[in-house]
């Protein structure tokens, strides 16, 4: 499961940036998602996509890697 293109969405509706803006490797803090803005985000996420996800790895910087904790949370997977 690839929640990739959820979350693109999401930022999109949520922050207004184009699809061009929206690259899977960009780095959130490069598009002004500090911690603040990320944990805003990330409750965000749990609430339009009913999950419950494990406390991100700090070092997580980009949207694939947030997808990639969508994806293991979706699946019931611990956190890596």
């Amino acid at each position: 499961m690839n929640s990739l293109k959820e979350i693109q969405e999401l930022i999109h509706q949520k922050y207004g940036f184009t699809a061009d803006e929206i690259d899977p490797q960009m780095s959130m803090r490069d598009k002004g998602f500090d911690s603040l803005a990320l944990a805003e985000f990330l409750f965000e996420i749990e609430d339009r996509l009913g999950i419950s996800l494990p406390e991100p790895d700090p070092q997580m910087d980009t949207l694939a890697e947030l997808a990639e904790l969508v994806d293991r949370a979706r699946a019931g997977a611990p956190a890596a």
